[in-house]
């Protein structure tokens, strides 16, 4: 790694690409999709929303790549290491899988491990590889990607340590390592210390890489939907148990509904309506989301 390497970034997923694709709308920035071995996915951004390290952070765009709110100040560019950080927490906070982003410009490299609404934790190199973060996060790292306690934090921790011949370039091919016992697999040409246009260059075209852009308000909507419906909550928002449970509550509502009247207790009453109601609702999405997916076949057929 040189002084004068362009910034770049990946975000690795550990989740399939269909399960990323809605999530990784929602930051409304220009990507590419991939599989990256078993259960992980990579986001390769477009690298133009960060300026590299050295630069004096002149006038940019405050917006998205297509005119729509980003994760940085307003007409200041942001540093690599907070852009990328700002994505990964917001897809791990919409998702229910951890989300690590590997970063690097001319002075620095490092990573940030999102999980949920947890603490981000991450870890930072000097170009020449010098370690510059605390070994607890190493730890924890490990910890929240379920990796070996033994084995891989022994060599997690070899990254932390001074090492003449190891550059930031080096410490993050060792991270990577690390993480091949665990299924993650990049695709060819992904390597740390690339520049970002390149990533980008090298990752679009292949067959298994699809793009991933704002779609607008209502496509935004749909994703969160689909964001949701792919996590743990999914079953009980459509499908048989989410007809399951609205039932549940319609059956449960109605007589306390008809017993609040008949007592003249509002209590009673408002119990009843409140379960009616999200029973219907529930009934009702269930219905609508699975006419919408029809129609949408149906297009998809004609085209």
């Amino acid at each position: 790694m040189n002084a004068t390497s362009p910034a770049g970034a990946l975000l690795l997923c550990r989740a399939e690409p269909e399960a990323v694709r809605p999530v990784a709308t929602l930051l409304r920035e220009r990507m590419l999709l991939a599989p990256a071995g078993d259960v992980w996915s990579v986001l390769v951004p477009e690298g133009k929303p960060w300026r590299g390290a050295g630069s004096d952070g002149g006038p940019g765009s405050g917006a998205g790549s297509d005119g729509g709110p980003g994760f940085r100040v307003a007409d200041v560019m942001e540093p690599v290491d907070r852009v990328v950080s700002g994505w990964a927490t917001a897809l791990a906070v919409g998702s229910t899988w951890p989300v690590l982003a590997l970063w690097w410009d001319g002075d620095r490299a490092g990573y940030t491990l999102a999980a949920g609404f947890r603490r981000p934790v991450g870890y930072v190199w000097l170009a020449d590889g010098t370690p510059a973060g605390e070994g607890e996060a190493m730890r924890t790292f490990a910890e929240r990607l379920g990796l070996d306690p033994v084995l891989d934090v022994q060599a997690l921790e070899e990254l932390t340590r001074p090492d003449p011949d190891a550059d930031a370039r080096i410490r993050l091919r060792g991270l990577l390592a690390v993480l091949t016992r665990i299924g993650l697999i990049l695709p060819p040409g992904l390597d740390p210390d690339t520049p970002g246009d390149r990533l980008y260059a090298a990752a679009d075209g292949r067959p298994e890489v699809e793009p991933v852009a704002w779609t607008g308000w209502r496509g935004a909507v749909r994703a969160e939907l689909d964001a949701v419906e792919s996590s743990r909550l999914g079953p009980w928002m459509r499908g048989p148990r989410a007809r399951m449970l609205a039932g549940a509550q319609l059956a449960a509502g109605l007589p306390l509904v008809l017993r609040g009247i008949r007592r003249r207790g509002g209590g009673w009453a408002l119990a009843g309506a409140l379960l009616v109601a999200h029973g219907a609702l529930g009934l009702a999405y269930d219905r609508i989301r699975g006419a919408g997916e029809t129609a949408d076949g149906r297009e998809r057929l004609r085209g």
